[in-house]
Parts: C-alpha cells; structure tokens; sequence
C-alpha cells in the first residue's frame, strides 16, 4: 500500500442506506463479513440482512451504535457491532444512513510493538494512537470519553468513520501529513464529538511514533479542549484590539475597514460594513431611518481571500427594502439576528437572488446585524455573518458585537465631524492606559473602559500593579475634566501610582503622596487659558481608590479619597457596599486619610469603579448602585461576561455621559501547604538549623535544584535579621508557580541598604549577594516593623 494513501476500504464493513431503507453502497468489507456480494444487496431492504424478525425502530438524533444479529450468506448468525451515523443531503449523496464496523481481524498490536508504547495512554490528556495505515490501535479512558464510545470497540476505525463529522477529514489529512513527512503538527478546529452536546474549540497535536531504527509506524494523535481559554481569550483580546486598532486615523473608510478586520475571524466568518449617504439627508446623518434604506459599501472583510462571499464592492451603493436585515435592524434601532434555517432570511434571498445563490454556496446559516449609531444619530450598519463556524450568533456575541460597533461608531462620526484633537485625545488615551493587565496568583481581573459619549475621553483609569509577598495592588481614580489637559493629568498621577507602590506604601500613606502631587500639579499649573481648564491652586482635583489584597492572609486594606466606595459580592452571598472612610478628594492638601482591613473568602468578586458607571442625567447615584448590585449578583460567569453585563446594564444606549472605568477582581489564596513560616531565635549559632529546616522545606516542596540558593540567601537574610534587627524574628516562605520568596521580618524600622565592600572590609557583601542570585529583593514597612523579602525564579530543572 502507497504511503500517500494507506488506507485499506477492506479493513472496515461499510454500507448506506437510503431514507427509504435500501442499501446504497456495500463496500469489499463488508462482502467479507457477510459474504454476500454487493450486486445481490444493493436495491434491496436492509431489514433482509437482520436475523431478528421485523424491522428495528429508527434511530434517533445523529449517531446510533449497538450490536445486532445479521445474516451470514451461509445461514448463520453473526452478532456484530455496528457504528451508525446519518449523511445529511448533498450533492454527492441523498443523505440516509452510513453504517461501519471494523472487520475482526483487526487486532491490538502485539506488546513489543511501539504503538504500544505510548507513554501518555494513562495521562488524562485524551491520546489515542493510529498505525501506518491510519486505523485506530489504542485510545485511553480521557479520548474514549471524548468520543463517547468505548475504545475496543472503534479499534481498527479511521477517524473519519469515527467521528462522522467534516472536520475530521482536516483532521486525517493532518495525520497523513504527519505520517509521510515524520514531522509533528497542530492542527485547531472547532466541532462537536459524540461525548459533548456542542461544538467545541480543540487543538490537535500530532506526533510520529517510531520503533526502535526510527521507522514512523503510526501517528500518537492528543486533543485537548481549550474552549474556556479560546472563547475568554478571544472576547478579551477583542475587546482591547478594538479599542486599539478601529479609529486610528481620521478616514471614514480606513476605520471601517478596521471594524471589519476587528470581527474577522474573531466574531464572524464574513463582515460588511455600510454606511448613509450623509448628502441624501441634507449633510447629517438622519435621527432615525425608514425603509426603503440607500447605503454605501465602505467596507468589508472575510476568512477567505478575496472576500467571494460579498455581493457589493467597497464603493458601491445599494437600496435594501424592508425585508432584509440591513433595513430592519436601523429602523428598527437595534441589533437584529437572522437565521437562514429558521426562514427569516427568505423574503430577502428571494428578493435579491444573488445573496441567494452566495448563501447557499458558502453554507452561510446566521446574521448579525448591528446598527453603527453615536450621539444620537445613525450613520449606518455591520453584518455579521457565520457559514466556517457552525455555531450561531449568541447573546454575548451581541454583546460584545454592540460594544466594539459602539466604539467604531464614535471614531466614524469624529472622524466625518471632528479633527485633530479627537484624535490626538483618543491617541493619548490609548497609550496612558493599560494595554494588559498582569496575571496574578491572587486575583483574576477584568476590566472595562469607555469613553463620554459627547464630551470624548477624560481622566478616568485603572491599574493592578504585583506587589511583593504575592500581594496585588487595584487602583481605580478619575481626574476632573476632560479631553487632552485631563488625559495627562491622568498618566501623571496613574506614573505616580506605580511609584509609590513600588516602595510598598501603606494605601493611606500613598494617598497621602498622591495627595501632596496633585496639589503642586495645580500651583504649577499657572492661570487658566481656556474655559474649563485648571488655572489655580485647586481646580485640578482628583479621586482614587486604593486597594491591596495579600492572597496568604486573605486581607485586604483599601483607602479612598473622594471616590465611590467598592461593592464586594462574597460567594454565594449578595453585592453589598464595603465600608471604607471616604476621605477627601485629592488636591486639597493637608487632610488625613483613613484605611480598612477586611478579609475576604476565596472567590470574592471586588467591583472598583469610577462615578461615570452609577450617574445617569435620569437617575440618582443610588439608583445606580442598585443596578450594579443586581447586575453583579445576576448569575454566576466570568468576570469579562460580568463586566459587558454590568455596562449593558447601567449605561444608557446612547452611550455614557461620563467617563466610565471599571475594574471586577475575583479573589483567590494560596494554600497553606505554599507558606511555610518559623520563628527565628536571635541567636547566630542557630542559623544553621534554620538553613537545614528550610532545605526540607524545599525537599517537601520537590524545589531540591532550588536549594542551594534558597539556603544562601535565608541565611544572610535571616543573620542581618538577627544583628541588626529587633526581636521577634519571623521567616517566612511562599512558594508559587515559577518563585519562590523568602521573607524575613523584624520588629525594627531600620531598612538595609545596598552597598559594594572594599577589598579588606569583613563585611558589607550580603546583600550583594542576596542581589545577584535572587531576581528581585527590597524592604517594606508595616505597622510592627519592616519586612526584607527576595524573589527567586524557578527553572523547569527546579520542579
């Protein structure tokens, strides 16, 4: 048998069957199972081959598998194992039923074979393993689960009798590749197995597998189910890709096209973007549209080169009568999602016979269509259609589409209507805030940011900044005003922020700096200009809201000045507002500020937000804090899908009249099986013990590689600690992930300092030390002392 193509059609018994009942096609193998030749079964019932009396029921949904009695040419009957999957119609096929088995004389290999080999069988990673002829030999209990099928029965199956599914075809190419080329490959796809109700995301990883002289014999083929990552992942990157790429220029049809890309593939398989004629309705968009609607093809893009599924070009104008999607959803002033399946789309399609024949081509099967509105006014609408993805359009989906279309509305009409400022505002903004936020072992973060409708960007942010200890810093502020002076008014004080957290001030002590900064920004900044700018001493004000969360104690201190307090939603309980003393907004100068220490359980959602979320010209603060209660406690999900819940909730269709930044932390501790902590005596000739203890530790931990270092450094720690500090004396240590930190603590306030030693000095080295061989170190204070600390990074040798 060629290599090019292995596969043995006589090593499975197939046979179709038609929807009335006949068979279709009966293969070679199938003659050998049976013995009867396919000239003397093909046309004729298959209820004519079942040894039991009567025709079976038909089997329900899409796969059926059991074991039946059918009829040997010679009279006997034979108990075998039949796969059953239903052909949907085609232009090849009529449709009816495909029935498989694999023939008995395909064998598991023998034990000194390498397919038997395979390490990974008992990994709860779903591994299975096909021979050079792409049969399947071996799968483990993790793949027999995805399947939904036990694995000796499929043993000696290709993957696409298996599954059944189109995808699979992709999937056996890719393993035919690897077969000849002896090469790995990944391959990710998107489908539904036998043992799940819906499609999901998977990434293939194929390898060879060789014998003993390195011949290939097979194919190790490992899936993993990475929906939950791809679908956040895609969601969050999305939404920031958009707020970065869609609006970069001032040209009406660069930004839609840049909407366009944003959607493609992310959201959609085919995107296009039309837009009103603004000279039809004397210069300005139209308030609202009435049907019949003339529209201009700005832009559009696809998965496939060359956009074949697109009926107009860029450029081209159209009239779309009531019955499509693109007229119902802008006169109707909202999103509209249409199914080809449901006949939703028929009036159109028969209308317009060309979009007809393009649906039918590509297997188009969903639409989304998302009027482009800002400030009121509406300047045209987005199609999202799906025909790659077999999925349709969900609520999230719209969701997420109104939020990115929302954002491409603003830049489009600025751009029609505004200048340069617009754009350098929006420039500033972008580079000011953050374009990630850190992935912590304490918290899971998600957060959100928009823009005033009609006053443009201002001076809200937010920040998560990585402490020491594994402890998390979330701050959230808003500078008064808005526009450019705002933006850097902002970036100033967000550089500030970082700063000050960088030397581990305690949050009512950095409030205070804060405060002192912002009072000398408004003696700086001299006599107004302009109205509405800062001009004296006091016009540039700020509020903040400072939090850290030490996930080893699970406490949280927070201080404010002047800003809204958070809501916290513990687990399984109800969004309440934490109590935190208010202080005074930022510039005033010279008033205290206060904090609060609170312990939060694993799981607790941290909502920080500025006052733009809650205050609506129609309703009070209150009223908003309400909704933001209900629209936190609404269900449980994931923090990206709770912040677009929240917005939809609180914010107005036209968009916010103020500047909206909101931050969602979910809380999370480390076990006290990573923190280790000893009292230390102060005595210098009981350091070694300490060491040998700590050296255990690590052993427990299977950190031995770590050791040596590790040892080196709690004991300079630990002796400075004892000679220059106060009692008592405590060391403790964290071990997450790729660090490990050693900290030492002591009751005296007196904070070490690197220095070089000269060549004949007895001392002055440790700390150089501790310097070299940690990957970061430093000091921080606290109400009982201070606290030296020093982070260790671990090598995959170290695990």
């Amino acid at each position: 048998m060629s290599r090019v193509y292995p596969f043995d059609d006589a090593a499975t018994a197939r046979a179709a069957i038609g929807d009335d009942g006949t068979l279709t096609e009966w293969n070679e193998g199938a003659r050998r199972l049976l013995g009867h030749p396919a000239a003397a079964v093909l046309g004729r019932p298959a209820a004519e081959l079942l040894a039991d009396a009567g025709p079976p029921a038909p089997p329900r949904g899409p796969r059926w598998a059991g074991t039946v009695g059918l009829r040997h040419q010679d009279g006997r009957t034979l108990p075998v194992w039949l796969l059953a999957h239903r052909r949907p119609r085609r232009d090849e096929h009529p449709g009816g039923w495909l029935v498989v088995t694999p023939l008995t004389d395909a064998q598991p290999a023998a034990a000194d074979d390498p397919l038997v080999e395979v390490g990974l069988m008992q990994s709860p990673c779903a591994v299975a393993v096909y021979d050079d002829r792409l049969r399947l030999c071996r799968m483990n209990t993790a793949m027999a689960g995805v399947v939904g099928l036990p694995g000796e029965r499929l043993r000696g199956l290709r993957l696409t009798e298996i599954s059944g599914s189109p995808q699979s075809e992709e999937l056996e190419r890719g393993m035919l590749r690897v077969l000849a080329s002896g090469e790995p490959l990944d391959v990710q796809t998107f489908l539904r197995t036998g043992g799940q109700d819906r499609a999901h995301a998977w990434l293939a990883r194929m390898a060879p597998v060789r014998d003993g002289t390195g011949r290939v014999r097979g194919v190790c083929l490992a899936a993993h189910d990475v929906t939950d990552n791809h679908r956040a992942r895609q969601r969050l990157h999305l939404v920031n890709e958009a707020s970065v790429r869609v609006g970069s220029t001032l040209d009406v049809t660069r930004t839609a096209q840049e909407l366009a890309d944003v959607c493609v593939p992310a959201l959609a398989d085919f995107v296009t973007i039309d837009l009103l004629d603004p000279q039809e309705y004397g210069g300005e968009p139209p308030a609202r549209v009435t049907a019949p609607v003339r529209l201009r093809r700005a832009a559009h893009q696809s998965v496939f080169d060359g956009v074949p599924e697109a009926v107009t070009e860029p450029g081209a104008a159209e009239e779309y009568p009531a019955s499509s999607p693109q007229a119902d959803s802008l006169t109707a002033g909202r999103t509209i999602t249409t199914s080809v399946a449901a006949g939703d789309m028929d009036q159109w399609l028969h209308w317009h016979p060309d979009r007809g024949e393009r649906v039918r081509r590509f297997g188009i099967h969903s639409s989304m269509s998302v009027p482009i509105q800002a400030r009121g006014l509406t300047l045209g609408v987005a199609v999202l259609t799906r025909h790659r993805r077999p999925d349709s359009f969900t609520a999230d989906d719209m969701l997420l589409a109104e939020e990115i279309t929302a954002r491409a509305a603003v830049c489009i009409d600025n751009a029609r209507r505004y200048s340069r400022e617009r754009e350098t505002a929006l420039a500033l903004q972008r580079s000011l805030l953050p374009r990630s936020l850190p992935r912590t072992a304490a918290l899971e973060v998600s957060s959100r940011y928009l823009p005033a409708a009609r006053a443009g960007v201002g001076g809200d942010w937010f920040d998560v900044i990585p402490l020491s200890g594994m402890r998390v810093a979330m701050v959230v502020g808003d500078v008064v005003g808005h526009g450019v002076q705002a933006s850097a008014t902002m970036g100033r004080l967000r550089t500030a922020v970082r700063t000050l957290a960088d030397i581990d001030l305690a949050p009512d002590e950095l409030l205070t700096h804060l405060d002192d900064l912002v009072v000398r920004l408004s003696e700086e900044s001299g006599p107004g200009v302009g109205p509405g700018e800062a001009g004296s001493p006091g016009e540039v004000g700020a509020t903040c809201l400072y939090a850290v969360y030490d996930p080893v104690s699970r406490r949280c201190t927070l201080a404010r000045a002047g800003h809204p307090p958070p809501v916290v939603l513990p687990p399984g309980g109800t969004p309440h507002v934490l109590d935190v003393p208010a202080g005074p907004p930022l510039g005033l100068g010279g008033l205290p500020f206060e904090s609060a220490e609170v312990e939060l359980p694993e799981g607790t959602v941290l909502a920080l937000y500025t006052d733009g979320l809650v205050w609506c010209r129609d309703r009070d603060p209150e009223a908003g804090r309400e909704l933001l209660h209900g629209a936190l406690g609404a269900h449980a999900d994931s923090l990206d899908a709770t912040c677009d819940r929240v917005l939809h909730t609180l914010l107005p269709s036209g968009g916010a009249p103020d500047d909206v930044a909101l931050l969602l932390a979910r809380t999370r501790s480390l076990p006290a099986s990573q923190v280790a902590t000893w009292d230390i005596p102060a005595d210098p000739a009981l350091v070694a013990p300490i060491r040998k203890q700590v050296v255990e530790q690590l052993d427990a931990w299977s950190l031995s590689e770590a050791a040596f270092t590790a040892e080196l450094v709690v004991s300079e720690l630990v002796t400075n600690a004892i000679r220059y500090g106060a009692r008592p004396i405590r060391l403790r240590l964290i071990h997450e992930g790729a660090t490990l930190i050693c900290e030492v603590s002591d009751t005296s306030h007196t904070a070490p300092h690197l220095r070089r030693a000269k060549t004949f000095d007895e001392g002055g080295r440790g700390l150089l030390l501790v310097a070299q061989l940690t990957q970061r170190w430093g000091s921080r204070h606290h109400g009982e002392g201070k606290t030296i600390w020093a982070e260790l990074p671990l090598f995959e040798e170290d695990q």
